[in-house]
């Protein structure tokens, strides 16, 4: 594909439509349709998840992680579902089934692995700073988090040119990819990830959440009380494992702190939460610590500031 060829209108849709899309596993499917009733609970959840061996063996490792600190091993799925809540499970597993569908493209530096630590981070954050703004259950800004960036590694496999030369023109996290994702195509990777919950019929309201985790700019202005997407987009602007510096971290400061409740935690402590569950949580997805925390980069960032 010559240079001309790249800088042609990619529209969206029809780049999706002609692309293999991922169907999930029927387990998944399957736990998302018990979600749609409220009468089910335990018994129900653990019927999919036990006839999927493999899915049934990484829910007994998430439940039986440090996270979760019992003092006891726990060996029944439906235990396990009745002590953490079908929600958390829920949400574990579809992260566990759209990670599992994922491509993995060579395309510059994209790096399918680092992909799973920036969506862990992000999700444990936004479950956190759900919580801190008041949410009563933040396990669905948890997994909207962890999902918001699914559509990365498709795009990257269908225009590989295209996203090394995106992925190239961030330098480490000084340029958002969305924002250059736009001046290129005019479309974003969130709404190619809304695109894509979409067609798996999940919740209309997480479709959302996915959709504007990159309009960081109107957070006040248009999510006011939509508390659980102000968690996502807020988490979208932690920095990626890969990069060395936090360059959007004056921008999330300022948003954390116009947002965050009078007497709730400062941002270092939240921070200090979010390195402290990953840590708890990674080992259980086989996914390395990152070579340096949110507090360190935190601390470096708003020491360059103040200098």
């Amino acid at each position: 594909m010559t240079a001309t060829d790249r800088m042609q209108p990619v529209d969206l849709r029809t780049l999706l439509n002609s692309a293999q899309l991922p169907a999930l596993p029927q387990s998944a499917i399957r736990l998302l349709e018990l979600s749609r009733d409220p009468e089910n609970g335990p018994t129900e959840f653990a019927i999919p998840i036990e006839a999927d061996p493999g899915l049934a063996g990484q829910v007994l490792r998430f439940v039986n992680s440090s996270y979760f600190g019992f003092s006891r091993e726990i060996s029944s799925v439906k235990l396990g579902i009745t002590l953490v809540g079908v929600r958390t499970i829920r949400n574990f597993a579809l992260w566990n089934a759209v990670f599992s569908l994922l491509p993995n493209p060579r395309c510059g530096p994209f790096d399918l692995k680092s992909l799973w630590q920036d969506s862990l981070r992000r999700g444990v954050f936004a479950r956190a700073m759900g919580k801190l703004l008041g949410l009563r259950d933040g396990e669905e800004a948890f997994a909207a988090a962890l999902l918001q960036d699914m559509a990365v590694p498709l795009l990257a496999k269908e225009l590989p040119a295209e996203y090394i030369e995106l992925l190239q023109q961030r330098e480490s996290g000084r340029h958002r990819l969305s924002d250059l994702e736009r001046q290129r195509f005019g479309w974003d990777h969130a709404e190619a990830a809304a695109h894509l919950a979409h067609t798996w019929n999940l919740p209309a309201e997480f479709v959302t959440m996915v959709e504007s985790h990159t309009t960081t700019d109107v957070l006040a202005a248009e999510f006011r009380g939509h508390w659980g997407r102000i968690a996502v987009a807020l988490s979208s602007l932690l920095p990626a494992v890969a990069d060395d510096d936090w360059y959007d971290c004056a921008k999330f400061e300022a948003t954390f702190e116009a947002l965050r409740p009078i007497g709730n935690p400062p941002i270092q402590h939240v921070l200090e939460q979010v390195d402290r569950e990953f840590a708890e949580i990674a080992p259980v997805l086989k996914l390395p610590k990152p070579a340096r925390s949110l507090v360190d980069l935190y601390q470096a960032a708003t020491t360059a500031i103040e200098a």
